[in-house]
């Protein structure tokens, strides 16, 4: 018998996050061998009127590939998916591999060649931008053990932060959402952090359960020169196979003039991967209340309440900087007191202290309110 749990977030997968309409054509990719939700995903489609269409892969084989890949190759791949890609409406893809560190030893220029030839051209070029589309994992023992939990726990916490009122959180969301878009100056202040920018003009983009699941983030960008000090990230990250800690930046003109993490050298190999990658595409704030510490999966991570992200890499076509990179890489600080306090000020008016809101019109999404 199917969870009901299960249903009720395939349905809202469809219904909500990618709103998919009579006749539309879906892609359902799934990462690893989770099955039940790719037929309860399936089964609703056809209910609904549209067309699922399925792609399968494994960890352990893309890494095979990734061992020997070769640019005429990963061209090739590019082409071929991208023919697909632009013939659907929308799109889910679920991961649900088990080692999230399957790809730490596919070397990085592999990675790197994957990214510019594949993952640029097929998903931050056509699928992000021309498709409604809604990214999510699937929970198994992997996570569990990332996040410290028991399965049956985890999976409580999951299908919790997973089938949220997102409806509810994105009303709650509008006065930030408004709050941002009247910014001009922004100051970051934390344990190792002192940081400036500009987001004026900038749209603020409300990320309410519309294309990530788990949800709960408002972001927008930097103007793309104005970034300047230096940054420490508090918050494990997880990026091309590999785990980095205690990342620092520097920053002069919007760029990274120095970086620093437990690999400097694989950080900096990702930072010099084009052009674009030393620029910050996206500045945001993790919202969801009932996501509070840090697995290493940044699905999750980037939506840890108290939190905020700082993004080197590609903008998004909603709040566009002009930063183009085929790396987008969301690094989080936790700025609640027992990851060291911080403040974030929007023209001089203290907006967060410590991971809480302080004008009375965003206190609705501080997470206490919630627990």
């Amino acid at each position: 018998m199917l969870d009901a749990r299960l249903a009720k977030l395939a349905g809202n997968l469809l219904t909500y996050s990618v709103a998919l309409q009579p006749g539309e054509k879906i892609l359902l990719e799934f990462t690893g061998v989770e099955s039940s939700l790719a037929q309860a995903l399936i089964s609703r489609v056809y209910e609904m009127g549209g067309f699922p269409y399925l792609a399968l892969a494994q960890p352990t084989l893309q890494r095979e590939l990734l061992l020997g890949l070769e640019e005429e190759q990963a061209r090739d791949m590019a082409r071929w998916d991208l023919a697909r890609m632009r013939d659907m409406q929308a799109y889910i893809g679920v991961r649900a591999g088990e080692n999230t560190n399957e790809l730490s030893d596919v070397p990085g220029e592999k990675t790197r060649l994957y990214s510019l030839c594949y993952t640029g051209p097929v998903h931050m070029e056509q699928r992000v931008p021309h498709t409604k589309w809604c990214v999510l994992r699937y929970p198994n023992y992997a996570m569990a053990q990332a996040a410290g939990m028991s399965l049956a726990a985890f999976e409580d916490f999951y299908f919790r932060v997973c089938n949220l009122d997102y409806a509810e959180m994105s009303a709650a969301m509008e006065p930030l959402k408004e709050r941002m878009e009247r910014a001009d100056a922004v100051h970051i202040l934390g344990p190792g952090t002192d940081l400036r920018f500009s987001v004026k003009g900038l749209p603020a983009v409300k990320c309410d359960g519309k294309m990530n699941i788990p949800d709960g983030e408002v972001f927008t960008a930097p103007v793309r020169d104005s970034v300047e000090g230096h940054i420490t990230f508090n918050t494990p990250s997880l990026y091309q196979g590999k785990t980095f800690e205690h990342i620092r930046l520097e920053l002069s003109a919007g760029k990274v003039t120095r970086a620093e993490a437990n690999d400097t050298a694989e950080l900096s190999r990702i930072l010099d991967t084009d052009a674009g990658a030393r620029y910050i595409g996206e500045f945001s704030f993790g919202l969801n209340p009932f996501i509070l510490q840090p697995m290493k999966d940044t699905l999750f991570d980037e939506k840890i309440a108290g939190s905020f992200h700082f993004t080197p890499g590609a903008a998004y076509a909603e709040a566009d900087n002009g930063n183009q990179s085929a790396v987008h890489w969301d690094l989080v600080q936790i700025q609640r007191p027992e990851y060291g306090g911080g403040e974030i000020w929007f023209d001089g008016e203290l907006i967060r202290k410590d991971g809480l809101f302080v004008p009375r019109e965003l206190q609705r999404l501080n997470y206490r309110e919630h627990l």
